[in-house]
């Protein structure tokens, strides 16, 4: 049983999947709450506020693509883990919920001890205060015209905010940490994921793509096969 009351939203059109689901996480003491659709998901999660969102990808009215990018930009709900649940399991189906700001992504059937085990893993890095990067930045850490304000999640360019997801902001935090340092692919998953998920090769160059158009491409530096850099 967990110490901590955790909030789980689960979001799936499926009733005996959403009830199969709900049945498991109780019993391992989560506070659960349901949606079967995308727009009910969001509305839903902004009263209920989760740690966590089960989403389901293919549904009716709004599928779980654009409820995760719709969640990803909504401030209340920036460090809530996404983790979707679908029968989809090729790889573009993955890139593409990485894209929308996916934290984990757990196929169909589902196993109680397998999902159960899974949310428990992200659920102990889970920390709003500390958003699972172990940086030692100020509250705002300045490069040139690129200011990064770690306590209130956001960049601000001349003078602009903007507000990043989270994985993108934890992934700025981390090559910022260490200016014209090389960080591997793998330090950036292990810090990013950690070791209990598993996410494909070409995720972390989704998230670089993104972060790029935002801050501008030569903050950060490719070594091809190898990792990158950012850039002061």
């Amino acid at each position: 049983m967990l110490q901590d009351k955790y909030k789980v939203l689960i979001v799936d059109d499926e009733e005996d999947i959403v009830e199969f689901v709900r049945y498991n996480l109780i019993k391992e003491g989560f506070i659960v709450s349901s949606a079967t659709n995308g727009k009910e998901a969001i509305k839903i999660a902004l009263e209920f506020t989760p740690d966590l969102i089960l989403l389901d990808i293919m549904m009716p009215e709004m599928d779980g693509i654009e409820t995760c990018e719709r969640i990803r930009d909504m401030p209340t709900l920036c460090a809530t883990m996404v983790v979707f649940l679908t029968a989809r399991a090729e790889d573009y189906s993955q890139i593409a919920g990485f894209s929308a700001g996916a934290d984990d992504y757990i196929t169909k059937p589902i196993k109680p001890k397998i999902l159960t085990s899974r949310i428990q893993a992200l659920l102990k890095r889970y920390d709003p205060k500390t958003a699972s990067n172990p940086t030692t930045l100020n509250e705002k850490t300045n490069f040139g015209n690129l200011q990064i304000h770690k306590e209130r999640h956001l960049i601000e360019i001349e003078g602009v905010n903007i507000e990043l997801p989270k994985k993108e902001f934890n992934l700025l935090l981390l090559l910022s940490s260490k200016p014209s340092t090389l960080f591997t692919r793998e330090d950036i998953f292990t810090h990013l994921w950690g070791n209990d998920v598993y996410v494909n090769d070409r995720t972390i160059d989704v998230y670089i793509r993104k972060l790029r158009v935002k801050i501008g491409s030569s903050r950060i530096r490719t070594i091809k096969g190898v990792g990158y850099s950012f850039e002061p």
